[in-house]
């Protein structure tokens, strides 16, 4: 019985043991994760402000050129309205 005892104390005593350490390094590795996740975090968000960016020149970029298509139609109107008050002036 005492050997049984001791056994069981001996395996105890190894499962305290090892559960420290281990509980050590899974409060590293989670730490490393938590680090790593963070970076992963901080990339996403550069990623989307560069994309923010990019969509807010391409946005610009179609604006002029809709205000410039506006504009050649405006003075396409014009110069129409202008030969068609001159053809019945005639």
């Amino acid at each position: 019985m005492l050997k049984k005892f001791a056994m069981l104390a001996t395996v105890a005593a190894l499962f305290v043991a090892c559960g420290s350490s281990n509980e050590a390094e899974m409060e590293a590795k989670a730490a490393e994760i938590e680090a790593q996740a963070q970076e992963l975090m901080d990339k996403m968000e550069a990623d989307m402000k560069a994309a923010e960016a990019e969509v807010n020149a391409t946005m610009e970029d179609a604006g002029e050129a809709v205000e410039g298509a506006v504009d050649d139609a405006a003075e396409g109107m014009e110069a129409a309205a202008d030969k068609v008050e001159e053809a019945v002036a005639e």
